[in-house]
């Protein structure tokens, strides 16, 4: 399969590898059209798990090639060294900024950035969830561009698992805000296809800019790890459950370091 997937352009795999993790949202967001509603202590297992993988990702699929490829090219010693820690740090704050300057609204932590009275509550959500994604897009958008099928394809299985609880998170949570079924399932759907966005921008600078690799990669990383830190753990712990978040979490932590050891 990986001989067959590299015959593609990466720019390509880019979009369809992010478009794919993408749709996992609405896989996720599935079962509310059935009635079928975990549990808190389940949800909040499932995005300790998603944090998990995301965690995984940005040191394992991300952080840790990008040292490598900063190593063939400079060599060791500080170069790569610096070239990682101001690349994460760009990424957590581009995602930070984002967090500050667009007007938007997380389910349980209430508005964040300028006040907007004139948007409707439901665009707020809405654009919440697109900071939170984005970055997951870019991320396999970069593992693709890179050229490396072997480097892309556990990052898009990795995003797309953890893309499935966060789907049914935000259908529940948009049920709770007295969304029906049909429209809570159908807006965590779309919320997903802001991933091909990132990883068509991802894909595309990279491919072009062979020097840019190394750092769209901890570049990705960075954004990831702010939204783990900013967003998912804090609301996998409100409510009591933090035993359950945290085996989810090392669950998803491993069955990703074992994905992209395999796929590797």
């Amino acid at each position: 399969m990986l001989e067959y997937l590299s015959s593609f352009d990466p720019l390509i795999l880019g979009v369809l590898g992010s478009l794919c993790a993408g749709l996992m949202t609405t896989v996720g967001a599935a079962p509310v059209l059935a009635g079928k509603i975990p549990n808190e202590r389940s949800r909040d297992a499932l995005l300790g798990f998603a944090a998990g993988v995301m965690l995984a990702a940005s040191f394992f699929s991300l952080i840790v090639p990008s040292l490598e490829i900063s190593e063939k090219a400079y060599g060791e010693g500080a170069i790569p060294a610096g070239i990682a820690v101001v690349g994460i740090l760009l990424g957590a704050g581009a995602v930070a900024l984002l967090n500050k300057m667009l007007p938007h609204e997380h389910f349980f932590q209430g508005r964040e950035g300028p006040q907007s009275v004139s948007l409707r509550r439901v665009w707020l959500f809405i654009i919440a969830i697109t900071i939170h994604n984005f970055p997951e897009g870019l991320a396999v958008g970069v593992g693709f561009g890179s050229g490396d099928v072997s480097q892309g394809l556990p990052l898009a299985i990795g995003i797309g698992l953890q893309n499935a609880p966060e789907g049914l998170a935000v259908a529940v949570a948009l049920m709770g805000e007295g969304y029906s079924k049909q429209r809570a399932f159908t807006i965590a759907a779309l919320t997903g296809l802001v991933e091909p966005v990132g990883g068509l921008i991802g894909a595309g600078a990279v491919s072009f800019s062979e020097p840019l690799l190394p750092w769209g990669l901890v570049f990705a990383a960075g954004a990831m790890l702010y939204v783990i830190s900013h967003e998912i753990i804090p609301e996998t712990h409100r409510r009591g459950f933090q035993n359950e978040a945290t085996t989810g979490l090392l669950i998803g932590l491993v069955l990703m370091l074992f994905l992209d050891v395999w796929l590797g």
